[in-house]
Parts: structure tokens; sequence; C-alpha cells
């Protein structure tokens, strides 16, 4: 029996890590209903275990003005209960959903009591720790720094975990679901807001989203497609509206294999220890070249141009990368001629960078960006 039961848990585990999207799980709500989280698709999530006796329970107000604020938005807030935590959310998920609404007045879903560390943590958590481990407090905060000294006492090493650590520990969901962050309790609301702003603006949340994408599913772009991204493109500033660019979409994709071949004689050793390569653009399967006039000047009008048309594929699903080493190579070496006449660009322009553009087929995370460079003259 001891065998069969190890099995059916292992048989869990395994199902849960394969899990695909969160819209895989289903959950059980305040009145004993399956709910599948699939009924968010569209939504930007901020998911929270919670606990009713908890020094951070004030958060629930908080939590409710972020609700109230952004919920016509696209926001929603899923609340778990759990026991784990110093038996601090005693009592049935009816008798909770009584005093958070007394208490808070919360109109964000609760659902039932759950456990999100140890054998019998809610599968949906097996897979939000794995998405986003732990990353530590931030020890010169009052609180963070209390924390990791009372847990550090249990565990020297809790810090090596992915377990959540405490009540209020909260992941944030894009809208296509993604878990792009996780957030002690002892972080601020007035971070998580900001990165909800992003998520909910559908401008921000594509600015937010755009990565340098490396992996191409073999799939050209549309040509209808190309022609948006073109025209959100041409629509950036430029200086006394000069518009001083040329733009060239291939699409040809003979022409990209042939340029592609010169490119593999010139860097064999360096193709062959690339066991992905398909061709000298990242593989994608389309290019957009942007020029520059060849005496100078328009490279921040062409730069802006850019930046539109980049994060306009990130809005239709589309995954880009700006590129100057294939420019390079096309300006130096005399075989790829024949790519550049296919160009058709008027002598008194250059080549300035291309953008690589197609369907990902990875989703890299973000790489930390320095805040510090910032500061506010006020």
């Amino acid at each position: 029996m001891r065998r069969m039961i190890f099995c059916l848990m292992a048989m869990v585990s395994v199902l849960t890590l394969s899990a695909q999207s969160i819209y895989d799980f289903k959950v059980i709500n305040d009145v004993d209903q399956e709910v599948s989280l699939s009924e968010y698709k569209g939504k930007v999530l901020l998911i929270v275990n919670t606990a009713t006796r908890c020094g951070f329970t004030p958060q629930y107000k908080e939590l409710e003005a972020l609700y109230e604020k952004y919920r016509s938005e696209g926001l929603e807030i899923l609340d778990f209960p759990c026991n784990q935590f110093g038996q601090q959310a005693p009592g049935t998920i009816q008798e909770i959903h009584q005093f958070c609404s007394i208490n808070f007045d919360i109109q964000f879903p609760q659902f039932d009591k759950i456990e999100v560390n140890g054998a019998n943590e809610a599968p949906l958590y097996t897979w939000l720790k794995a998405q986003k481990g732990f990353s530590g407090f931030d020890v010169n905060d009052q609180r963070g720094k209390f924390m990791d000294e009372m847990l550090r006492k249990q565990d020297a090493g809790y810090d090596k975990k992915s377990d959540i650590k405490w009540n209020f520990t909260k992941f944030l969901v894009s809208r296509d679901g993604r878990v792009l962050k996780r957030y002690e309790p002892t972080d601020k609301m007035s971070d998580i807001e900001a990165d909800i702003c992003m998520e909910v603006n559908p401008v921000l949340s594509s600015i937010m989203a755009r990565r340098s994408i490396r992996k191409y599913l073999d799939k050209p772009v549309e040509h209808e497609k190309l022609e948006v991204i073109v025209r959100a493109g041409i629509n950036a500033p430029s200086g006394v509206n000069r518009q001083p660019w040329i733009v060239r979409v291939v699409e040809d994709q003979k022409l990209i294999a042939d340029v592609t071949e010169v490119y593999k004689q010139e860097n064999a050793e360096q193709v062959k220890r690339d066991k992905g390569f398909k061709n000298m653009f990242r593989n994608a399967p389309n290019i957009i070249c942007v020029c520059t006039p060849a005496n100078g000047g328009g490279e921040l009008d062409a730069g802006l141009l850019g930046e539109n048309m980049m994060l306009a594929a990130q809005s239709m699903g589309l995954g880009t990368c700006c590129l100057g080493g294939p420019v390079r190579f096309l300006l130096s070496n005399e075989k790829c001629k024949f790519f550049l006449d296919r160009l058709d660009i008027p002598a008194d322009y250059k080549l300035n960078y291309i953008i690589a553009i197609g369907y990902p087929d990875e989703q890299p995370d973000a790489k930390p960006r320095d805040a510090s460079k910032v500061k506010f003259i006020k």
C-alpha cells in the first residue's frame, strides 16, 4: 500500500512539472467547486497565499486597493489561504472568507485552503515554485532582516530552497500565462503595483515582455503582419519629420539561404560548433534591413524606427533580435554583393542594422536592469 501511495505521489509530481501552462491546473473555490485556471486566460494574475492572523494580514487591505484600481484593466487576484506558517490561518474557508469580508471588504476570489510546501502541497504551487524560486529577502529592510534571521535560525540553508517562506508570498502572471515575478511578503506593495501597471497596460506589457530571440520556428512571417510592423516603424518620431531611413523587408527565403552559404564558407568552424545553425541572421525566417544616410546622421531616428517595429512585433506574438554582426559581414565581403544589390539601397544610403524577425521558439528570461543608473532631479 505504501509503495502504491509513493507511486501515485511521484506520478502527480511528474504531471505537475510537465504542465506546460498555468491554465492546465484546476483548483477548488470557497464553495467547494472545481475551477479551471483556464477561465483566467487573458488576465494578469497575482496569486497569493494568505493568513488571517499574521503580521502581514493587513496586506489584505492593500491587495483589495490594487484589485479595485486595476480590475477593470484585467487584473485578477487569486487568494489561497494556507495554515502552514505559524498556524495563522485557522478555521474553515467559509470562516476565513467571512473574516476577510467583514474586516477588509475583499472582492477578489478566494479559494479553499491549501498547502504550499511539502508532500501535500497543491500542484499549482509545485509548478509556481519551479517557475520562480526564492531569491532572498531584502536584509536592508527591517522586516526583511527579521524574516531572514528568524528563518535562518530554523534552517541555516533555508535560502537555497524554492519553498514558500511565509504568508503573503505572491506570484505575478502575465496575460499569456508566464510567471513573471515572485514577491516575498516583505516586498513593497508600491513595487508590486508598478509591475502590475506594466502588465495591465498593453503598450507597457509589450515593452516589458520583449526579449532578443535567437531561436525561431521554421515559419515565415505573413506578409500582412510585416506590413503592419513596418507601418508602426515609419510612424516613429523623426527630427523635423525628415524620416532619414530606408527600410528593406526580406521575404525571399532563397535569398537568405544563398547569402548564408557565403557566410558558412567564410565561417566554417563557427557554423560547425553551432548545432542549431540555420542561417546567418540568428536563424530567423525573415529580416528587416534599416539604412541611414551614407554621409552620417539619422541614427537616432533609425533607432526609434527599429524600436517601434520590435515592439509592434512583440504585440503580435513575434520575436525579434537587432543585429550588427551580419551587417559588418555583408559590407566587408565582396561575395555578398548580390545580396546588397537585391536590397536596392540608394547610393547615398548605407546598411545600418538588421532586425531578425519570426515566430519565437524560446522564451528567455529578462536580464537584470540597473535601476541605480536612473536619478530623478526634483
